[in-house]
């Protein structure tokens, strides 16, 4: 696989790599965990170049990093560039009623008491990349960001990112340690990022980590109905998945089949392609669990769309309904 640099100064990694997430958190909730074969699907990740694999403590809550640890066993730790989040946490049950969603915390103690947790889960003494799930509005940037500074020089971390931050917050964390990343939502559907953050990211020299760069699966084709979703599935409560609205979207779809039958790629090829090609440094990470997509998302980077085809896709208009 082609390779990039996690921004200017950071390390080589595949111009795809892996979210994982979905293997033990949100998607299909209703059906029984696999983790032998999503163990399997990280493995042969690394082995397809797609080197990044990504992680959070709050995924689970907790039991994601002890999959990827397991993963990584076996000598995949050394071929992996190790990426974890810190700084949200699962709400308590009677908050859960009301929203699943976690919600931040930012602060210092909680990050120093993370990173060792993350550590012994994902069972490395290190991760390269360690990062900020979100900016808790109730704390100061500087005293989240310094706590992991500290990570660093500890030796517990190697690079410090970002998740859904803003150009302000990026440039308060800067001015007490490198950013070496920021990870945001970006696909076909979700361009909000490209305003602001992503051009400022290119000229800063730091990477930019889309999640969810198939629109959460949507735009490779798999769902031409909100029935079509999964029992349990966290998407169900999304205003893009509903059934007015995902009729409607319908289209943005059928836009990247059709460049896709025309170029003789898969649909979830061409929409990673499109991700690729907003940057050097922008590195999608699409979850999933399943051998044959992972393949698929692996083939992106293979793929290289004309000036005409991203013309086309440029001009898709933006979807219905909100992202949450």
């Amino acid at each position: 696989m082609r390779t990039t640099t996690l921004g200017t100064n950071g390390p080589e990694v595949g111009v795809v790599g892996l979210g994982c997430m979905g293997m033990s958190f949100a998607y299909d909730m209703a059906a029984p965990r696999d983790d032998e074969t999503s163990v399997s699907v990280i493995r042969q990740a690394i082995d397809l170049g797609m080197t990044l694999i990504d992680t959070a403590d709050v995924y689970g809550p907790y039991t994601n990093e002890e999959l990827v640890g397991r993963a990584l066993s076996g000598g995949y730790r050394e071929r992996a560039v190790l990426a974890t989040k810190v700084g949200v946490v699962p709400r308590t049950s009677e908050e859960a009623a009301a929203s699943p969603r976690a919600v931040p915390d930012g602060r210092p103690e909680h990050v120093r008491e993370s990173i060792d947790a993350s550590l012994h889960r994902l069972g490395t003494d290190h991760v390269d990349l360690y990062q900020l799930h979100r900016v808790d509005p109730n704390v100061p940037i500087e005293e989240t960001w310094g706590a992991l500074a500290e990570a660093v020089q500890a030796g517990k971390a190697r690079y410090l990112g970002l998740s859904e931050a803003t150009v302000g917050d990026i440039e308060r964390a800067r001015a007490i340690h490198p950013v070496a990343s920021v990870q945001s939502e970006l696909s076909l559907w979700t361009r909000e990022w490209m305003s602001e953050v992503l051009p400022y990211c290119q000229e800063h020299g730091i990477a930019f980590l889309p999640f969810s760069p198939l629109g959460k699966g949507f735009l490779t084709g798999r769902f031409a109905s909100f029935d079509d979703l999964p029992a349990d599935d966290y998407r169900r409560g999304l205003p893009r998945f509903q059934q007015d609205a995902l009729r409607a979207n319908l289209a943005l779809a059928g836009k990247v089949r059709e460049i896709a039958d025309r170029t003789g790629a898969t649909p979830a090829e061409v929409a990673l392609a499109w991700v690729i090609a907003q940057g050097e440094h922008v590195v999608p990470i699409p979850g999933t669990k399943t051998p044959t997509y992972l393949v698929d998302n692996a083939g992106a980077a293979d793929v290289e769309l004309s000036a005409a085809d991203l013309a086309e896709l440029d001009a898709l208009p933006a979807p219905t309904g909100g992202r949450y």
